[in-house]
């Protein structure tokens, strides 16, 4: 039995774009047996879709190797990213995603019938996500034109500060309430994103910022790929009381694959058992309750546990949360159903 998935968090785009190759969209439609995912890997793990993220990169560093060792920054703030650098990079994944629609690898789907709809047909359904909103000037032009082609979520800041907010660094045994809330820029952000139908997106952001969108957003809160604090006391997991508005307000957590996200020890190391993802999934739905969990895999941006190796070990997690004593009802709902609720209530 395979059961479909819809994942909260995949930074293939990015890994594409720093890729030397030439026929980088060949990487994802053929195959390569690099990174995480690609079409045919994602075919056969019934992946039925995922928020393809753009990840706009700090300067003088390997992209990929950026966003894969989140320890680069030594526990400190990276330096804010320059609109035109952060622009030029989110364009040219932009791009890719819509060259990969274009070839007919996948679907950019605006509203939840477009993905309802991509995924009847078989067709790969991704939601234009960026993961950083350095490329969004503050009279909100680049908003319009990103908008235009298809955005249709936003985590307002990575773990740095930005014109709108401020992320939380990667530390351990630490709690994300560390620095400034939104700027005046980032309240009116998330004015336009409840206006336009764009759901904001929480991971990474740090514990003042997360109070003004609860604050000023009507909309359910979501974190696509952010793991419990109790279990792994991280910066970027989250804490009861951030839980707890989650529930609240009727929104969703993915489950982080980042073995340093998962472990008690805040290590990254391959060597990660499955049954400590299960373990958060516990929390997870102890938290929020059976529609408020997700997958969220950060695959090609994070070390995941060698046993799940890739996109192709999706599988043996939902196999392991019904060998748990989840119903399968509740692991669909885990694996694809709450993505699309969620989505429903916040892009339309």
């Amino acid at each position: 039995m395979t059961i479909p998935f819809f994942d909260g968090h995949n930074d293939t785009l990015l890994r594409l774009l720093d890729h030397a190759r030439a026929d980088k969209l060949d990487l994802f439609i053929k195959g390569s047996q690099e990174g995480h995912i690609d079409l045919p890997r994602a075919r056969s793990a019934g992946m039925a879709g995922g928020f393809f993220a753009i990840f706009p990169p700090p300067l003088k560093a390997g992209l990929a190797q950026v966003a894969a060792a989140p320890d680069y920054a030594k526990g400190q703030l990276p330096p804010q990213l320059d609109l035109a650098d952060a622009q030029k990079s989110t364009l040219g994944m932009a791009a890719l995603l819509l060259q990969l629609e274009r070839a007919g690898a996948l679907s950019v789907c605006r509203t939840a019938a477009e993905l309802k709809n991509a995924m009847a047909d078989d067709s790969l359904a991704a939601i234009f996500h960026i993961e950083g909103a350095e490329a969004i000037d503050t009279e909100f032009q680049s908003f319009e034109v990103l908008y235009a082609a298809g955005l249709r979520s936003i985590g307002i800041t990575w773990s740095r500060a930005n014109a709108f907010g401020t992320g939380v660094p990667f530390r351990f045994n630490a709690d994300p309430d560390i620095g400034p809330g939104l700027t005046d820029a980032g309240k009116e952000l998330v004015r336009i994103c409840d206006q336009r139908g764009v759901m904001i997106d929480l991971s990474h952001l740090n514990a003042a910022g997360f109070r003004d969108v609860a604050a000023i957003s009507s909309k359910p809160l979501v974190a696509t790929h952010s793991n419990v604090h109790a279990i792994c006391p991280c910066t970027r997991n989250l804490t009861d009381w951030q839980l707890a508005a989650i529930r609240e307000s009727g929104g969703v957590v993915g489950l982080n694959f980042a073995t340093g996200f998962l472990r008690p020890d805040g290590r990254f190391l391959a060597d990660t058992p499955i049954d400590l993802m299960v373990r958060h999934v516990d929390a997870l739905l102890e938290a929020l309750g059976e529609d408020g969990v997700a997958l969220g895999s950060d695959f090609d941006g994070a070390m995941v546990p060698a046993e799940i190796g890739d996109v192709t070990g999706v599988p043996k997690l939902l196999q392991a949360l019904l060998d748990h004593g989840y119903g399968e009802q509740l692991v669909r709902k885990i694996a694809l159903e709450n993505w699309l609720s969620v989505l429903e209530r916040t892009i339309g």
